[in-house]
């Protein structure tokens, strides 16, 4: 890795012990990543989503993913979702009419492919790791790391959702975030007082996230010596060198730990939260941020706000309370397969929240 430490690795005469805990461990680059790379814009971005989304930099990351997106390589996240509201007996919505002809047959397609490479990626990983050909650490079973794996992408996966789930109710008022007892506690907890509890648990997620992803990296990630007969499925050298990379158990753990968590929260928020244990790890994720070890990020977005003028959507729109007072209530959301909810900085404009806010955004 770019910022792994070479073996042995000395640094300013410091024990050995903390060498081992920031730098053998990687411990280090996490909480650098976690801090600058990544907390600093989501703390911001949780409460002051239209001034973040107000760039041209919004707008070309919008065009990169959608590129990504529309190369169907991760379209079985789609048919997950699907199947998921079909056992929910629930009709997914869109504000987009219904495909039909050669967008239908375009979408499917794209769905075939990617669930296809989904299944290869599965079948070459968890191969691996019951033979025992990954970088897990020695001692661990094949079949406990396989066990792993699975326990961790739900992990994550759970934390995707949630992230996406609280943003879609953020700006609800209190009587449509839910009817569950556990969907009511979670936003109780999560919007008290100034709501700053929300990047409170975006920075607690985050660590977790990183910690989960940096295990799942070690138990996917193919160790196998071409030219010795140990090949995965018997592939050619050059085959099982691209195996090494990683990139196979990297397109697993987006779909299954990320993107398919996602589109299920995008279409169903309030079911999402009426889950006990979205209550439990909103809970963990609060706990983990208030040990402080992450603080720095708080900083690095204070100064941020200052210098780029990033003022509370509030300040433009008003709460949701006051929207409805003034007759000026938000649009229901709806969102469906292959259209997921959309997250601040890739919303399409409404009508609406360009006379609230008198401006037209980027």
């Amino acid at each position: 890795m770019a910022g792994a430490p070479l073996p042995y690795s000395k640094l300013w005469g410091l024990p050995d012990w903390v060498i081992a805990i920031f730098l053998d461990t990687g411990m280090a680059m996490i909480l650098m990543t976690n801090m600058i790379g990544q907390l600093c814009t989501q703390v911001n971005a949780a409460h002051c989503m239209l001034d973040y989304i107000n760039s041209y930099f919004a707008l070309f990351t919008f065009y990169i993913a959608m590129a990504i997106e529309f190369s169907g390589l991760l379209h079985s996240s789609y048919v997950i979702q699907i199947i998921v509201a079909m056992m929910a007996g629930k009709k997914i919505k869109s504000n987009e009419p219904p495909r039909s002809g050669g967008a239908m047959l375009f979408f499917w397609s794209r769905c075939l492919v990617s669930v296809i490479i989904l299944f290869f990626c599965l079948d070459v990983t968890i191969g691996a790791l019951f033979e025992g050909h990954t970088t897990m650490w020695k001692g661990v079973p094949n079949g406990v790391a396989v066990i792993l794996f699975f326990v961790l992408m739900s992990v994550v996966g759970l934390l995707e959702g949630m992230q996406i789930a609280f943003f879609a109710v953020a700006k609800l008022r209190e009587s449509e975030r839910g009817t569950g007892v556990f969907a009511k506690k979670t936003c109780e907890l999560l919007f008290r007082g100034d709501g700053n509890n929300l990047p409170g648990f975006m920075i607690g997620r985050q660590i977790t996230v990183t910690l989960n992803f940096f295990v799942i990296a070690r138990v996917t990630s193919l160790n196998v010596v071409p030219g010795r007969g140990e090949n995965v499925l018997g592939v050619s050298d050059g085959m099982q060198e691209f195996f090494n990379t990683g990139l196979l158990g990297a397109l697993v753990t987006t779909i299954l730990a990320s993107i398919a968590w996602q589109l299920v929260a995008s279409a169903f928020p309030t079911a999402f939260l009426s889950n006990p244990l979205v209550y439990i790890f909103l809970v963990l994720a609060l706990a983990l941020e208030s040990t402080g070890v992450c603080n720095g990020a708080w900083i690095l977005a204070a100064i941020h706000k200052h210098f780029a003028g990033f003022q509370r959507d509030e300040v433009y729109i008003g709460t949701a309370e006051e929207r409805a007072k003034h007759n000026l209530e938000d649009q229901p959301i709806n969102a469906g397969a292959g259209h997921i909810f959309k997250l601040p900085g890739f919303a399409d404009t409404p009508e609406s929240l360009e006379a609230l806010t008198g401006r037209t955004l980027v």
